[in-house]
């Protein structure tokens, strides 16, 4: 097998499978495909809600980045997360990392329930708080590492561990990390994650999901939820996904570097009371006040004041009324976000000019 770095750029195997052997793996840009006679499509794809030439490629890139049997795209993280959910029944309980992003608790909150799922909150980092709150209908445990926004890490081998010991499913969203810095299924998770709008596709221009399975008992089971409630990724979208993946290793060595001089330097001010760093380009940070938070939100300048995360531009944004607004009061307090958090998307742009905008806006 290739390394990862190849993989990349070339997917499982270096030769392209497209018939005409284009470097850029083509659009197929259809709804359907033809019959030669009924039931009996020589290529396998009948209708690109199931299954699409440019969209298959960008699965099988995904499920050898990550180690998985296989890959669905779908339209969003939120659509990917959402088919996780759909893999239960209700009555089941579901136990859930207490940090989550805030758009997976309002799934949680207004779909999960109504669906008499169980869900509970538990620490994910503390692993006897698992095996303590895990009961006779538990199906899975899902969580992120490093935790959106406080960037908290959890222990996949040891989670799952306890898992196997109840067989329970383990979901792991990698969307920080990536499969370059952390496969979760060779650490032992069931299925992992991705809201590939962030680091996988890179650029900021394309909104999309990764659900990758362990097993092909899964995968089946997902092929025919995707199939049916059809959130999956178009054609045209998984090419840009494709065209962003080339470049992944190189940018997360990027994103990281740069992450790392900033947070030195934030570390370094009086007006900074901690910084939460686990890796890769996200860094989380509490400033002194409130206003403080909102005078630096103000007065940036190449840095943008936006939600979302792993472009290449900076994007630094206010969790506590931008990606977590409908998590309750009580439990968002309880995991340290508040008016004074702010989390910073480090992008590729020289470190130097990141920390000069920081400094002037920090200064006002």
């Amino acid at each position: 097998m290739y390394s990862i770095e190849t993989r990349c750029i070339h997917g499982e195997k270096h030769n392209n499978p497209d018939q005409n052997y284009s470097i850029s793996f083509p659009i197929y840009q259809t709804a359907s495909f033809s019959h030669l006679t009924p039931g009996h499509n020589p290529t396998g794809f009948d209708y690109s809600r199931e299954s699409n030439p440019t969209r298959r490629y960008l699965e099988e890139t995904m499920s050898s980045l990550e180690g998985a049997n296989d890959t669905i795209a779908y339209a969003s993280g939120m659509a990917a997360i959402s088919a996780f959910f759909e893999y239960f029944s209700p009555g089941d309980h579901i136990l859930c990392g207490e940090d989550l992003y805030g758009g997976v608790v309002r799934l949680i909150e207004l779909v999960c329930k109504k669906n008499r799922y169980e869900v509970e909150y538990v620490d994910t980092t503390d692993i006897n708080a698992i095996e303590k709150n895990i009961k006779s209908n538990t199906k899975a445990i899902y969580f992120e590492t490093p935790t959106n926004p406080m960037m908290k890490e959890t222990n996949i081998p040891e989670v799952a561990k306890i898992a196997s010991k109840y067989n329970v499913l383990v979901a792991v969203d990698n969307t920080f990390m990536t499969p370059y810095f952390r496969n979760p299924i060779k650490d032992g998770a069931d299925i992992v994650l991705h809201s590939g709008t962030k680091y996988i596709s890179g650029h900021n221009d394309t909104v999309c999901g990764f659900l990758c399975c362990k097993t092909k008992e899964l995968s089946d089971r997902f092929r025919l939820l995707s199939k049916t409630t059809g959130a999956t990724l178009g054609p045209f979208e998984c090419w840009l996904v494709l065209r962003g993946l080339k470049t992944l290793a190189v940018r997360m060595d990027r994103h990281s570097s740069n992450a790392r001089e900033i947070k030195a330097w934030l570390e370094k001010r009086d007006d900074v009371d901690n910084v939460f760093y686990a890796g890769s380009g996200m860094i989380s940070f509490y400033v002194n006040s409130a206003d403080k938070a909102l005078s630096i939100l103000k007065n940036i300048k190449l840095i943008t004041f936006a939600e979302s995360l792993g472009g290449t531009e900076s994007l630094l944004t206010y969790p506590v009324v931008q990606t977590h607004p409908d998590v309750p009061v009580e439990q968002r307090e309880k995991i340290g976000i508040n008016d004074r958090l702010l989390r910073l998307s480090v992008g590729l742009e020289a470190p130097s000019d990141l920390i000069d905008d920081l400094e002037k806006a920090f200064n006002v």
